[in-house]
């Protein structure tokens, strides 16, 4: 049995560009899979690099998202942990059978049926930022002009929220999500405003329902047929935002700097659009900028890689360091527009994989193949090495992709 390498690495590890991955990765999943490694809130986690051992952790009903427990590292650098020990985290199960029962009634809307009627809307969206942005002329920041607005405008328009709400939304999200940037004083009155304004949102659902996800979730009953507490209402809301609107938003922006980073992708996918779909897992798997990856804490020993970790150990599973394994990807480092099978953990695994990836994935391909129709001479209006990384968020992003075409 091993112990981890002594060094304690500053995570998330800087990497060398905004698309390329850190050196250290390849050198941790050789050398020292299990690595200590201190989070922006001083505390320590143990670090898992390997694919193998990724998927194993994320998959293994013993180790748990509850990051509350008094030995537990603090995600962010404020006082309480910010979004991982938030309202929303006690408000909704984290584990269990509960869980189960909550992911259950949410997956009756992220069905392949639903996801294909939204299909449409989500390209009239689409279509209409990317008639805005022509309109404002090149240069133009992608990321500001298309990337960011698509997701919080499904995710707004899941909820049945007002369009005038949408750019509050947006707002909250950011603050939800970031690991440095925000005060515990602004943490917490953001959360309180949003779930007072959800409390008024699901009173008035309740007296005039719509055909949205709220809508839907107030009445539903799961197998025990009991319905969701309002509290849980507005905490899945959150969910919802948060998962499904920052990283959405910035994955279009990064897998988009991908492909045109190497013009050659680009020109591949107007040649042949049958690829989008390949392409989009691909730019999922080789995002190496994702952001910080999934925590589990240890509820009881077990050993990882042949290292000896005690119950209470918080580990951090790096999904982009896994997905650029060799040992599970024949040339990981490569862009492969055709790669197939492609068994990414982008969305995670197990009992907590990500549960609107079906959304996601609809939402990338849409925004690829209305930009490949509407703009098939786009390109980076900088060098890709001047694209700069978004610093302190949960999820990786790019602080902006200047196109032109």
């Amino acid at each position: 049995m091993t112990r981890p390498d002594e060094r304690v690495l500053d995570y998330p590890i800087p990497a060398p560009d905004a698309l390329g991955p850190p050196a250290e990765w390849a050198q941790l999943r050789d050398r020292c899979p299990v690595s200590r490694a201190k989070l922006p809130s001083g505390d320590e986690v143990s670090l898992l690099t390997r694919y193998a051992d990724v998927k194993t952790v994320l998959s293994d009903p013993r180790f748990g998202r509850k990051l509350d427990e008094p030995d537990a590292a603090r995600i962010s650098d404020t006082d309480s942990g910010g979004l991982f020990n938030s309202e929303m985290s006690s408000a909704l199960p984290q584990g269990g059978e509960a869980h189960q029962r909550w992911r259950r009634l949410l997956n009756r809307w992220f069905t392949a049926k639903r996801m294909a009627a939204l299909r449409p809307e989500i390209e009239a969206m689409a279509e209409r930022l990317v008639d805005d942005m022509v309109a404002g002329g090149a240069p133009a920041d992608l990321k500001a002009a298309f990337g960011f607005p698509l997701p919080v405008w499904v995710i707004c328009d899941m909820l049945g929220v007002p369009t005038a709400d949408r750019d509050r939304f947006s707002r909250w999200s950011d603050m939800f999500l970031n690991l440095t940037r925000y005060s515990e004083q602004e943490f917490k009155t953001a959360e309180t405003d949003f779930f007072a304004y959800m409390a008024e949102h699901i009173a008035a659902k309740k007296a005039q329902p719509g055909e949205d996800l709220l809508s839907e979730l107030i009445t539903a009953t799961d197998a025990e047929g009991e319905r969701m507490p309002d509290r849980a209402l507005a905490a899945t809301g959150l969910g919802l935002l948060i998962a499904g609107h920052e990283t959405t938003a910035n994955m279009i922006g990064k897998m988009v700097a991908m492909l045109l980073s190497d013009r050659s992708r680009w020109e591949r996918l107007l040649a042949d659009r049958s690829l989008i779909r390949s392409a989009v897992e691909e730019a999922l798997r080789f995002d190496a900028n994702s952001g910080l990856g999934m925590v589990r804490y240890l509820y009881e020993d077990v050993e990882i890689a042949g290292t000896a970790l005690p119950r209470g150990t918080t580990v951090m599973c790096s999904m982009a360091s896994a997905n650029r394994d060799d040992a599970a990807f024949d040339g990981a480092d490569d862009m492969d527009l055709t790669r197939t099978p492609n068994p990414h953990l982008a969305f995670g695994t197990g009992a907590h994989s990500c549960l609107g990836q079906s959304l996601a994935r609809t939402e990338l391909q849409v925004a690829l193949e209305v930009l490949l129709r509407r703009l098939p001479t786009l390109e980076l209006a900088v060098p890709a090495d001047e694209l700069r990384r978004l610093e302190g968020l949960v999820v990786g992003g790019l602080s902006e992709v200047p196109v032109r075409w």
